[in-house]
């Protein structure tokens, strides 16, 4: 009977993450063409629902019903399965965040994660590694010279920024001893022991590279509209389109996540500790990703290699030395 409601256990958190996921999804589309409306002083959605809540539904039903397009010219079996690649590896990097305090069922203490993993944190660079491949078939398989464009485009920038993402991670790692999640979340109590105060430029570089790996503004260079009309997922329509927008919008509320966990504390926070304060955060991310897609326009291709491998990588490399010397004094 343990090892079953073991199971059910897994089983219930692993439907409730993906429905919040989803959800999340959904209402990130939402406030994103509220904020960027006001950004732009227009309203945004207003009339599908009360305050156009429920365009986010009406969008959904929408792409549903439209009528799913194959080019002549693409390998259709790849083209079909690449949205199923870019959708599923930010939804698994999710399995291993802890959420909240671990909770007692049973008599037994349930941790608020799907799996409480040792290596969280490389389990998250390699499962947020995948999508790439998504991209880069969809792009390949549709038969358009934009498509293949934004695929290639995709897997230079994913090999660019992936460098500096990893090492920026890799003075936290030294400071914290441990590549666990819920270890690094209860090393940061309180306020004052979040990692980013203790080390601002590791945060820094891994913002940066967080935006540029989940392919948004200014770094969307893979779709760049203005350039190769919708680049990697400009054949794709229907369901399997809005596969791709999913898995971008639960890229990045997954790294909003990572982010929240790995430099602001997680779920810690003042007054009462709890997944609250972690739901807080993702949004407060997810709004620093809108706010700088209406802020700053999209770089140059040649300036977006530059930054990756003349600025980010050495600076990350140089974080980790600076670090290390310091530890080093300390001990």
């Amino acid at each position: 009977m343990g090892d079953l409601t073991y199971i059910i256990l897994i089983i219930a958190k692993v439907i409730v993450i993906l429905i919040a996921i989803l959800t999340g999804c959904a209402y990130a589309t939402w406030l994103e063409r509220k904020l960027l409306g006001h950004f732009q002083q227009r309203m945004g959605p207003t009339n599908v629902g009360p305050f156009g809540l429920l365009q986010p539904l009406a969008d959904g039903l929408k792409l549903i019903f439209k009528e799913d397009v194959l080019p002549t010219q693409s390998e259709k079996i790849y083209l079909i399965v690449a949205p199923v690649i870019a959708f599923i590896p930010a939804f698994l990097a999710f399995s291993v965040v802890p959420v909240g305090q671990p909770i007692q069922i049973f008599g037994r203490s349930i941790p608020l994660t799907i799996s409480d993993l040792n290596i969280g944190i490389l389990f998250i660079l390699a499962t947020t590694s995948l999508g790439v491949y998504g991209i880069s078939i969809g792009g390949w398989s549709s038969g358009s010279k934009y498509s293949l464009l934004g695929g290639i485009r995709s897997s230079a920038q994913m090999i660019s920024y992936e460098v500096a993402y990893g090492l920026s991670l890799v003075p936290i790692l030294m400071i914290a001893g441990t590549l666990s999640l819920n270890e690094l979340v209860a090393q940061q109590a309180t306020v004052l022991q979040w990692y980013v105060f203790k080390n601002p430029v590791a945060f820094i570089i891994f913002w940066i590279c967080a935006v540029a790996e989940t392919n948004r503004a200014p770094f969307d260079m893979p779709e760049a509209e203005s350039e190769l009309v919708g680049g990697y997922h400009t054949e794709y329509s229907s369901l399997r389109y809005s596969m791709f927008i999913i898995g971008e919008y639960a890229s990045m509320i997954t790294t909003s996540a990572v982010t929240a966990t790995i430099f602001f504390g997680g779920w810690n926070g003042p007054f009462y500790p709890g997944p609250h304060w972690l739901i807080i955060k993702v949004i407060f991310f997810m709004v620093l990703y809108i706010w700088i897609r209406a802020t700053f326009p999209r770089v140059r291709y040649d300036q977006l290699m530059d930054m990756g491998w003349k600025v980010l990588f050495p600076l990350a490399l140089a974080n980790v030395l600076v670090t290390g010397i310091i530890l080093y004094l300390i001990k």
